[in-house]
């Protein structure tokens, strides 16, 4: 997905949860459309460049992760009121995750985020 394709998050989010749609609760699995959402936005304006999403499900976790290919991680960035709706993003994954983390890679970074459950 390049930069300029922001209207391709929903089609990420859509994916998501087609591919939950069996596999996962409809709470947690909503959380999880959620927060891939919010990673993906931040990836496509923040690096200018494209990223590629993994998800992993098992018995008892749910495990997203969205690389992207510039280096650096990002910095820890909390909103004030009067930001409106900027800057939420990695807030609202530190809020709703039950861990989350970021890895740097000899090209970009991984942004990951789990939720804990049990597939219905």
């Amino acid at each position: 997905m390049a930069h300029a394709d922001l209207a391709g998050v929903g089609e990420v989010r859509s994916a998501l949860r087609e591919f939950l749609r069996y596999r996962w609760r409809e709470e947690p699995a909503q959380v999880a459309e959620l927060l891939l959402s919010e990673l993906v936005t931040n990836a496509l304006i923040h690096t200018g460049h494209g990223a590629v999403v993994t998800v992993s499900v098992e018995p008892t976790a749910l495990r997203v992760e969205v690389r992207d290919f510039v280096p650096g991680l990002p910095l820890p960035y909390v909103p004030n009121a009067d930001d409106g709706t900027h800057g939420r993003g990695l807030f609202l994954v530190q809020s709703l995750a039950d861990a989350w983390g970021v890895g740097a890679h000899a090209l970009g970074k991984v942004v990951w985020f789990e939720l804990d459950g049990e597939r219905p």
